[in-house]
Formats: structure tokens, C-alpha cells, sequence
């Protein structure tokens, strides 16, 4: 383990109360920032061979990413053990970052929802198709969900308090004892929960489920009809389509549904035994850790799933790469001209 990584698991063992936890990843890589910026600038180009909802689709859910590592890693987690006492520390900042942190991550899971849905209607629901699947349909749902998820998460922003008053200024931020006792904070974190991960989780299984039923209907069809046809020797090109759409919206659910799903198993055992997380046993620590972890890593692997399912992103991603070089070569070839 890193010695950031290291500092960071430290931290957050020591610091955090498990509420807090609940709503901030625990590792960071700068890489993924990176990977997330190059994954965002490639799809706005529009020559990855995507239709134009589903990049969208997908530069919100990269820029979502992107947020949750800005806002939730580097300004929560990173400036607290290698800045402390910077300006970032003064409560009604951070709490702002927590604030913005945790829409952040709600953006992300319920962006790969609408995702999910969109795909859902593009091969299931043919005679919605034409209406949904449109550019203004995705914008309007991504401003819809981001609108009302940012206002869902204001009251986080009121969950903590200072520690201490330096020159009339208030310090740090610390969860207020009331929002573990008081019934309406704790009705707010049930809502909280159901919303992400819980509803989501369901509703992207049910949509893969009837999706997945859809396209083996529809392939066996297809199938019998191109077997009567004995001269039709070309490929399907249909079939081919939603092959393609199908790999790419089964990596991005699956890896969420991967993710979060033992984050969800602990929360399921939180709730239905009545254990108090701070009483858990070393073995259920760990399980919780473990949980926290994986759905932290949820912000980072979007952009390796985009990388691996779609071939000319990867070709795209290699011209990027190879761009300064080719830059520098043909300023000396035309100096020396």
C-alpha cells in the first residue's frame, strides 16, 4: 500500500465517524483524474462511432466521475492530511465540499441509471425509440436528475459543525450528534440510502434482466427468418449493433452492480440486525471496509470499461496520446524546410 493510501485508511479509521464514511471514497489515484479528462475530451469529439445519446450519456457519466474524485478525494480527503489547517478546513467550505461531494456521487450511479434506461428503450421499446431516444430527451434528463439530486443533497451541507472557533471563524467539520438520534435526520439517511444505492441497484438489475430477455427473443427470430432466406449470406448488422450497445451497457451495470454490492449486503445487516457499526466485530469492520472500498472505486473504472468495450475510443485514445510527439516532429521537419 502507498504511504498516501496508507494515510489516507488512517484517517479515516481514526477521524471519521461511520456516517461520514458512508459518503466519501477512500482511495485516490491521479491517474483516474487524468483518465476521466482524456475519456470526456475524446467523446466530445464524436468520432468514437457512438450515437449521439449515448455519448452524452457517457460524458456526464465521465464528468460525473470526475467530480466525485475532485470534490470527495482530493478536496476532503488529500487536502485534510497533506494541507491541514488550510483554508479549505473553514467549516462552511467544507461542508460545502461535503455537500457537493456527495451529489457528486449520486450523479454518478443515477447518470448509469438513466444510461441504463436509455439503452432499455433503444432495444426494447421500438415505438418509444423514436421519441426518447433523442438529444433533447438526454438533456433534458440529465439537467432533470442533476437538478433535483444537488437540491436532495443540501441537507448535508447542515449535518455538520464546527470544532472550534479560531478569530470568529468557524473550523472544521464534524457530524452533529443529532443526526444519528434525531427522527427526522434519521428518516432523511434511510431516504438517503434507498435512493443510492438501493433503488438504483434494483432497477438497473430489472432493466438488464428484461433487456437480456429481449435480445434473446429477438435473436432467435432474427435467426429463423435468416435461415429461411438461404441467399442472405451478409452480416447483421442489426444484430451486430446491439451487440455492441448490449457489451458496453452490461460493463458499465455490471461494474456497478459489482461495486456496490457488498456496500449494500452491509447496510442490509446494518438496519435488519440493529448492530451499531461502531460496536462491529473486527471481521465485520473489515466486510465494511471491503464494501466501502469497491464502491469507491466505482468513480475510477467507467473510464477502463469505455477503453476496453469500444475499439475506436482506444484508437481515438492512441492518436491523443501520440499527438505531442507527432507535434513535435513535424515542427523540426518544418524548421529544417
Amino acid at each position: 500500500m502507498t504511504k498516501m493510501a496508507e494515510a489516507l485508511n488512517s484517517y479515516f479509521a481514526s477521524v471519521l465517524t461511520v456516517e461520514d464514511i458512508n459518503h466519501m471514497p477512500k482511495i485516490d489515484d491521479k491517474k483516474d483524474m487524468a483518465a476521466n479528462l482524456v475519456v470526456i475530451t475524446i467523446l466530445s469529439r464524436r468520432k468514437c462511432g457512438l450515437s449521439k445519446c449515448t455519448t452524452r450519456y457517457l460524458v456526464a457519466m465521465a464528468f460525473a466521475d470526475l467530480l466525485v474524485i475532485v470534490f470527495e478525494v482530493i478536496l476532503w480527503r488529500i487536502s485534510y492530511y497533506f494541507f491541514p489547517g488550510s483554508f479549505l478546513e473553514i467549516t462552511p467550505l467544507c461542508s460545502t465540499i461535503f455537500f457537493l461531494g456527495c451529489a457528486a456521487s449520486d450523479w454518478s450511479v443515477w447518470f448509469t441509471v438513466a444510461f441504463s434506461f436509455d439503452r432499455f428503450v433503444a432495444i426494447c421499446c421500438q415505438k418509444l425509440r423514436a421519441n426518447y431516444c433523442t438529444e433533447k430527451t438526454v438533456v433534458v434528463t440529465l439537467a432533470t436528475t442533476g437538478t433535483l439530486l444537488c437540491f436532495k443533497n443540501v441537507p448535508f451541507y447542515f449535518t455538520v459543525e464546527s470544532s472550534e472557533i479560531i478569530n470568529n471563524v468557524p473550523w472544521y467539520c464534524f457530524t452533529k450528534p443529532s443526526y444519528f438520534a434525531e427522527p427526522g435526520w434519521v428518516g432523511f439517511n434511510w431516504f438517503d440510502t434507498v435512493l443510492n444505492p438501493l433503488f438504483p441497484f434494483v432497477l438497473i438489475l430489472l432493466l438488464n434482466f428484461l433487456t437480456v430477455k429481449h435480445i434473446v427473443v429477438a435473436s432467435r427470430v432474427r435467426k429463423r427468418l435468416r435461415a429461411q432466406n438461404k441467399s442472405e449470406k451478409q452480416r447483421d448488422s442489426e444484430m451486430e449493433s446491439r451487440r455492441k450497445s448490449m457489451i458496453l451497457l452490461f460493463a458499465i451495470s455490471g461494474n456497478f452492480i459489482l461495486l456496490w454490492f457488498i456496500d449494500v449486503i452491509e447496510f442490509l445487516y446494518y438496519y435488519v440486525t440493529g448492530t451499531d457499526p461502531t460496536g462491529y466485530t473486527d471481521s465485520l469492520y473489515i466486510f465494511q471496509q471491503v464494501g466501502i472500498m469497491m464502491r469507491s472505486l466505482s468513480c475510477c473504472t467507467n473510464t477502463f470499461i469505455y477503453g476496453v468495450t469500444q475499439s475506436k475510443l482506444r484508437e481515438q485514445f492512441k492518436i491523443v496520446v501520440k499527438y505531442p510527439f507527432t507535434f513535435v516532429v513535424q515542427l523540426i521537419n518544418k524548421q529544417n524546410n
